[in-house]
C-alpha cells in the first residue's frame, strides 16, 4: 500500500484532519486579527514614549515596557494554564478553539507590539522630523510617515508573528483547545499512531509556508521604495 493510499484510507485522517486543520485556522485566524487591532498601537505607544521617540515618556514607556517583557518571558504553556480563569470568563469555557484564542492573543499582542517597536525605530530620523518642521500633527506623523515608511516591515513582522501562533495553536491542544495539536497529542502522541502525528506535522509545514509565501508577496506590493 502506497503512503498516499494509507493516507487516503486512514480513519482518523479522513474524517477529524480536515475539521482540526479548519479549527486551528479559526483559532490563528481570529487571534491573528486581534494582535494586529492591540498590537500596532501598543508599539507605536512603545516607540512613541521611548527615549528619542516623538513623544518621550519615560513613566509610561517604563510601565509599558515592563508588562511586555513580562508576558513575552512565560512559555506559552505556563501563560494558557495562568490564563484559564481569565479564558472561562471571556468566553465561558477553556475548551475548543475558542479558548484558545485569548491565551494565544495576550502572548502575540506583545510580541508584535515588540517587532512593531524594532520596525519603526529604523526609521531616518530626518524624515519625522522634516514633517515636524512643515507643522505635521503627532497622529499625521504617526500615520503618513511612521507607519507609511514602516509598512513592508510591519506586514513582514505581522507574517512571523502568525507564524509563531500558528506554533502556539498546537501546543494549546494540551488544554483540549482543538486543532491539529490537539489531534497530533491525542492520537499521534497518546496512541502511537504515527501516520496521524506525520499527517498534522505536514498540514501545519503547509500553512507556515503558505502564509509565508502571502506574508512575502504583500510586502513587496506596499513596499514602494
Amino acid at each position: 500500500m502506497s503512503w498516499w493510499e494509507v493516507l487516503t484510507t486512514h480513519r482518523v485522517i479522513r474524517q477529524m484532519l480536515p475539521e482540526a486543520t479548519v479549527e486551528t485556522l479559526q483559532m490563528v485566524g481570529v487571534a491573528a486579527g486581534l494582535t494586529l487591532l492591540l498590537g500596532l498601537p501598543l508599539g507605536v505607544m512603545l516607540y512613541a514614549t521611548a527615549s528619542g521617540g516623538t513623544s518621550p515618556n519615560r513613566p509610561v514607556n517604563a510601565v509599558v515596557g515592563l508588562v511586555a517583557n513580562v508576558v513575552r518571558s512565560m512559555p506559552f504553556l505556563i501563560l494558557m494554564i495562568a490564563l484559564l480563569p481569565l479564558t472561562r470568563w471571556v468566553v465561558g469555557t477553556t475548551l475548543q478553539w475558542e479558548a484558545a484564542v485569548v491565551p494565544l492573543t495576550v502572548g502575540a499582542v506583545p510580541f508584535y507590539a515588540r517587532l512593531v517597536e524594532t520596525a519603526l525605530r529604523d526609521i531616518p530620523v530626518g524624515k519625522v522630523e522634516a514633517a515636524q518642521v512643515m507643522g505635521a500633527s503627532q497622529a499625521s506623523v504617526t500615520v503618513h510617515v511612521l507607519l507609511r515608511e514602516a509598512l513592508p516591515a510591519l506586514v513582514s513582522s505581522f507574517t512571523v508573528t502568525v507564524i509563531a501562533l500558528l506554533g502556539y495553536s498546537a501546543m494549546a491542544g494540551v488544554i483540549g483547545a482543538g486543532g491539529l495539536g490537539a489531534l497530533a497529542i491525542s492520537y499521534g502522541y497518546q496512541r502511537f499512531d504515527n501516520v496521524v502525528m506525520a499527517a498534522c506535522v505536514v498540514v501545519l509545514a503547509v500553512l507556515v509556508v503558505a502564509v509565508q509565501a502571502l506574508g512575502d508577496a504583500v510586502a513587496r506590493v506596499v513596499d514602494h521604495r
